[in-house]
């Protein structure tokens, strides 16, 4: 089956199985539909900027969660994902700071088992990522993916961590589709972090752990660099 017809037939399922308009399921005819639930009891309309995060990506209103619009976004040729997912928010992130991006994913949580590295765009060379669950000796760092699980409204979410303090025990993120609603500053939310002993603890719901590129430095900043 060609590309095209793949991709809307898997859209069409999708839109199915979610109970969405048939009309959604074709992002590429200019004349579909907005689904229902995009338009109603949005916490900030759909595509509102809620928000820019230190280094200048954006995240945008995806109205509510059960929202869902099959519209790939792209950051300067790239594909990121389905506007405005968490997992096109997390993509576009490590796109614009590290010129790097992780693979297909059918819903967030699948981030935790089945992403194992990222591939960087300009020389296609694998980054690999390490898991560390919550409660690990390893501390969140700047870049690291926040992968919650999937019984967080039955596809996790993923976050970015954007700013460490710990010294205060608290971290601040960057995301889309978790609340949908404007950032109060730089960051969308912040998440209280803890030591046990020797170990590291985010006190926040539904969350596995997180994602880090092994080739870090010690400050949390990728050696790589954006395009």
């Amino acid at each position: 089956m060609p590309e095209r017809k793949n991709r809307l037939f898997h859209n069409l399922l999708l839109s199915i199985l979610l109970g969405l308009p048939i009309a959604a399921a074709t992002a590429d005819s200019p004349n579909r539909e907005i689904p229902v639930a995009c338009q109603t009891d949005c916490v900030a309309p759909y595509g509102k900027v809620l928000g820019v995060s230190t280094g200048g990506v954006e995240a945008y209103s995806n109205c509510q969660s059960n929202c869902v619009i099959f519209e790939p976004n792209k950051w300067k040729g790239t594909y990121t994902g389905i506007k405005w997912q968490c997992v096109e928010y997390a993509r576009r992130w490590l796109l614009v700071h590290k010129g790097a991006v992780y693979g297909d994913v059918d819903i967030a949580a699948d981030i935790w088992d089945k992403i194992d590295h990222l591939t960087h765009v300009a020389s296609n060379r694998k980054i690999p990522l390490e898991s560390h669950l919550n409660g690990s000796k390893q501390p969140p760092r700047v870049g690291d993916l926040l992968v919650y699980a999937r019984a967080f409204y039955n596809t996790g979410h993923v976050a970015v961590v954007t700013d460490v303090d710990y010294e205060n025990g608290v971290i601040e993120v960057g995301e889309q589709n978790y609340n949908n609603e404007p950032w109060p500053e730089d960051y969308a939310r912040t998440i209280e972090l803890i030591t046990k002993g020797d170990n590291f603890w985010l006190l926040d719901a539904y969350l596995l752990g997180w994602k880090h590129v092994i080739n870090q430095d010690a400050s949390g900043r990728s050696k790589f660099t954006a395009p």
